[in-house]
């Protein structure tokens, strides 16, 4: 398997992230599910300390048992923390009683991996359900399910019966079903895990249309960080229980300081060396080698032409091994294999000069 490279040097000027107020706050939340059955007890969550910004689009990355779900079932009060406070916008659902915790849930959205959709329904009939739960008459049910089912682009399909709709289509109008009751955050649950590529990519855009139109906050978990390039501008990683790393999108993809957040950046952003490098790679260096750098090309001067002007200014010849240049965030961002002759005077030449364009350098070893 590709080992992710390791940030080690380099000082890159990333974009600024100003932060509005948060909507969600976990406070050192704890959740410990009981032994059962002789089983150990299970610890989901610890010292969770996690702030979700008004209108951003957060997404929370973690393997299957990382405690995502779990995380997720906090915010609108499925689960209740052994410890700590979540708070959604400024209440306490931890504090809740059934019946204030009912009311606070209208202004939660959630969507599943699985659509949960009653066969038994229409569409309208399923996006109306949560209307009729909170006791709107006939009248302004029509009014709010309509628009919401040309939002999601399911106008045509009002009559239509799960049965008789794509994967793509049930999805929508499970979207179109959360926001039927006007939440101020919509909460995801591997939405998207189910469908085929392009019809996750049709979803995440209605999202990202949904954030931008309703300025509607997002929460999502998922455990594809390519779902998280697409959709997020914010990202928790989560191992075990805990947070190990938080940032915006662009700085978690830029910089990744956990080897968690590497191993899950590595196959989308370029940063593992593909296998026929590892294997020509060797930590000494011998006469006739070149040397293997890791390139990460972030910030301001990112889509700049640097390797042409370093063979320039030093008169070495750089040879691109590996790697893909893309936009993150908005943001250009670049991750490249090189070699360059293995002189250590040059090496430390070429370094130098990468990192005075505020690019992350490493040098992975020599091949010859």
């Amino acid at each position: 398997m590709n080992a992710p490279f390791p940030i080690q040097s380099g000082a890159p000027v990333l974009p600024s992230d100003p932060q509005p107020r948060p909507i969600i706050a976990f406070a050192d939340v704890s959740k410990v599910y009981p032994a059962r059955n002789g089983s150990a007890e299970v610890v989901a969550l610890e010292a969770i300390d996690l702030q979700v910004p008004e209108g951003a689009v957060v997404g929370v990355i973690g393997r299957s048992g990382a405690g995502k779900s779990t995380l997720i079932r906090l915010i609108n009060g499925l689960e209740r923390p052994d410890r700590g406070h979540v708070r959604v916008n400024g209440i306490d659902v931890t504090a809740l009683d059934e019946r204030r915790l009912r009311e606070a849930r209208r202004s939660i959205g959630m969507i599943f991996q699985h659509f949960n959709l009653l066969s038994s329904r229409t569409a309208f009939e399923n996006i109306a359900l949560p209307l009729e739960i909170a006791g709107c008459a006939g009248s302004e049910i029509a009014g709010i399910v309509e628009p919401l089912l040309a939002m999601v682009g399911l106008a045509d399909k009002r009559d239509r019966y799960p049965a008789e709709l794509s994967g793509g289509q049930k999805q929508r109008v499970g979207i179109a079903r959360a926001l039927a009751t006007k939440p101020k955050v919509l909460l995801s649950d591997e939405a998207t895990s189910a469908l085929d590529p392009e019809t996750t990519d049709q979803i995440l855009s209605l999202l990202k249309t949904i954030n931008a139109e309703l300025k509607l906050t997002i929460v999502f978990i998922t455990h594809e960080m390519s779902v998280v390039k697409k959709l997020a501008d914010r990202v928790a990683v989560i191992e075990s229980g805990r947070i190990v790393e938080q940032g915006t999108t662009y700085e978690i993809f830029a910089n990744p300081r956990h080897e968690t957040t590497r191993k899950f950046l590595g196959s989308v952003t370029g940063g593992n060396a593909p296998e026929w490098l590892l294997a020509k790679l060797r930590s000494e260096r011998r006469p006739g080698d070149c040397a293997v750098l890791h390139v990460a090309f972030v910030g301001a001067r990112a889509d700049q032409p640097v390797l042409s002007r370093l063979s320039r200014a030093l008169a070495v010849d750089v040879n691109i091994l590996h790697g893909q240049v893309e936009t993150i965030a908005g943001h250009p961002f670049g991750s490249l294999f090189i070699s360059v002759p293995s002189d250590p005077g040059v090496v430390r030449s070429v370094i130098a000069e990468l990192h005075a364009s505020q690019n992350i350098v490493e040098h992975l070893g020599y091949v010859a």
